[in-house]
């Protein structure tokens, strides 16, 4: 290790540690603001699949958001002198976080599609004597 690998390996150790915390951080909010939502609708009387959805449509973001924070951190792990081992890992973490978070997004755009779909169809949304299709 030269004299300066060193001091950069304990500062992108502290750097994704702070990645690390802040992606803790984004899930936590996240988590929170759905179990907030949801007692809320249901003492509202207003809980139902929709709103389920929504609740799960909002949580599931916050957790794409955590995984990016999540693969940044391991990124900065490996950025001072990996070994192959260490690259290896950090691919295997990326392809797994990157299939996560593709299908989540997937999920997401079907249900914001869908949840489009019914609002636009909606009654409130008709002119007075058309029907939907």
């Amino acid at each position: 290790m030269t004299p300066l690998e060193e001091p950069f390996q304990l500062a992108a150790s502290y750097v994704a540690l702070a990645i690390e915390v802040s992606a803790v951080l984004v899930v936590a909010f996240g988590a929170l603001q759905a179990v907030f939502t949801l007692v809320g609708a249901i003492l509202n009387g207003t809980a139902d699949e929709i709103k389920g959805r929504v609740i799960w449509l909002k949580f599931a973001t916050w957790i794409l958001l955590a995984l990016e924070f999540a693969l940044a951190a391991d990124i900065v792990h490996t950025a001072v002198a990996p070994t192959w081992d260490d690259i290896w890992k950090l691919a295997v973490i990326a392809l797994i976080r990157t299939m996560l978070n593709y299908f989540l997004a997937r999920d997401i755009a079907d249900f914001s599609g869908m949840e489009r779909s019914q609002a636009h169809n909606s009654p409130q949304n008709q002119s007075p004597g058309t029907t939907s299709p």
